[in-house]
């Protein structure tokens, strides 16, 4: 009955102050790569399918984005997250002509497909509750957001 914590405090980067969208990728992505769990190659390929395959929401609230890389640059399963002291535009999901403000990001490092469409589906779950974006937003200790977090993703998950 163990639970699998996706987002672990070491992966956390809260009220950040970026001006640009691949500021905050470049720092979510080493911070990755530096806690083990991604490749070298993980940055370089986040960057590149955001210019492809862009990944912001326009979500009620607060805007957010969930850019990541293939599996073959994972290493282990984690989500780095970041919140922005000032949102910055991410291309939007599916209509990549329109720009949205984002000011949370999570970055997803997963290895397995089938855990990457329950986290998916988890996270846009999350999406819809404007209440819990801006509250998530406004939190500024990296143990009470992973706590939050991590039990709406591990709901039903180990059972």
């Amino acid at each position: 009955m163990q639970q699998t914590a996706l987002i672990n405090t070491a992966i956390i980067m809260l009220d950040i102050d970026v001006t640009e969208k691949d500021d905050i990728l470049t720092a979510m992505a080493k911070k990755l790569i530096y806690e083990g769990y991604a490749k070298e190659g993980y940055l370089q390929a986040v960057l590149n399918r955001e210019k492809e395959y862009p990944t912001g929401l326009p979500t009620n609230g607060v805007g957010v984005a969930i850019p990541h890389a293939e599996i073959k640059y994972v290493l282990k399963p984690g989500i780095a997250v970041a919140t922005l002291r000032n949102p910055v535009k991410f291309n939007v999901m599916g209509n990549p002509d329109e720009q949205v403000d984002v000011k949370l990001i999570f970055m997803l490092a997963i290895k397995d497909p089938n855990v990457q469409i329950s986290i998916l589906k988890k996270l846009v779950s999350i999406f819809q509750e404007e209440q819990l974006l801006v509250k998530l937003i406004d939190i500024k200790n990296e143990e009470e957001f992973a706590d939050i977090l991590n039990s709406i993703i591990n709901e039903d998950t180990d059972r």
